[in-house]
């Protein structure tokens, strides 16, 4: 227990814990009756912290996110999300789960060796994600998906994210940050109809500060993976 308080920086707890302490106030205030968010968005912050620091286990975490979360869509028919998190961020998440254990940096499994993508790699990505956008947003407006083009964009950022993610590059946390943004507007729209959804969108916020720490620890990572004598600090 000692070693794990020890883990994560003063500026990491600050974080997640700010994170938490916003998400229960704003369920306290807007919603007080769906604790299915308030158990998604704890679970997702925490998947957040962790992933920051490059841990499996934060990819363990988005695959019991993903689920929770991907019920919370079907409840105001935001079928594109549902089925993004259900079928593909889930299921990734679960890859990215084996991947990142099976490549730990210095034999240490608390942290994953960084990868990158390159070159025509970013032309395949580029034409996988207009693939499945396009599919998906005929598949969405078959199910008559509430706000369609803002669920069609979600899908796209979703699968950028995923991909990324699976590819150990530090870029992945950006594509989740946009992620955040397009569902922030999301829920924003749902919220005008129902305000007990505030609390999701407060959720998205802390998601979108999480993520941006998130790049920018990983790109901190990479650079002392890269050095000729790499140093963990807070990450022992």
């Amino acid at each position: 227990m000692k070693n794990f308080f020890k883990y994560f920086t003063i500026w990491e707890w600050l974080l997640w814990g700010s994170s938490s302490a916003l998400i229960v106030l704003s369920f306290c205030i807007f919603d007080r009756a769906n604790y299915l968010i308030l158990v998604a968005s704890l679970v997702g912050a925490a998947s957040l912290i962790f992933n920051a620091k490059g841990n499996p286990a934060g990819q363990a975490l988005m695959v019991v996110f993903s689920v929770l979360y991907g019920i919370i869509s079907f409840g105001f028919r935001y079928y594109g999300e549902m089925i993004t998190y259900l079928g593909m961020t889930a299921p990734m998440a679960l890859v990215a789960l084996a991947t990142w254990l099976k490549n730990p940096y210095m034999g240490r499994r608390s942290q994953v060796t960084i990868g990158e993508v390159k070159g025509r790699e970013w032309v395949l990505l580029a034409v996988l994600t207009a693939a499945v956008t396009c599919a998906f947003y005929f598949i969405l407006k078959a199910f008559d998906t509430a706000n369609l083009l803002p669920s069609t964009v979600s899908v796209a950022t979703s699968f950028l994210a995923v991909y990324l993610t699976f590819r150990r590059s530090p870029l992945f946390a950006l594509a989740y940050a946009a992620n955040d943004v397009v569902l922030i507007v999301l829920w924003s729209l749902a919220a005008a109809t129902d305000a007990s959804y505030v609390s999701v969108i407060v959720c998205f916020v802390m998601f979108l500060a999480n993520d941006v720490y998130g790049f920018f620890s990983w790109r901190a990572m990479r650079r002392r993976q890269q050095a000729p004598s790499p140093r963990f600090g807070g990450d022992e």
